[in-house]
């Protein structure tokens, strides 16, 4: 019984605390600090509990590779660089 509480106490904390990131990050949106970085290490916290997060986490991670790709594409392509 003491190993089923304890399980829902950390499952709880984990539950706060990444409540808790997404907050400060969509926060830090608008002021200076890591914003995204601190949202994506709140999802990786629900992830472990719900779908939903792990699905945008998912789609936030695919957004990103994407961007990379994009940016690096039009570097290699940008005739200033060969200059």
């Amino acid at each position: 019984m003491l190993f089923h509480t304890i399980d829902q106490v950390r499952r709880f904390f984990k539950i706060l605390g990444g409540f808790t990131l997404l907050g400060l990050g969509a926060v830090m949106l608008f002021t200076p600090g890591p914003g995204w970085l601190v949202i994506f290490l709140g999802l990786t916290l629900l992830a472990a509990e719900f779908v939903w997060a792990r699905r945008l986490m998912d789609r936030m991670r695919q957004q990103g590779t994407r961007w990379k790709d994009s940016v690096l594409r039009v570097r290699k392509s940008d005739p200033a660089d060969s200059a």
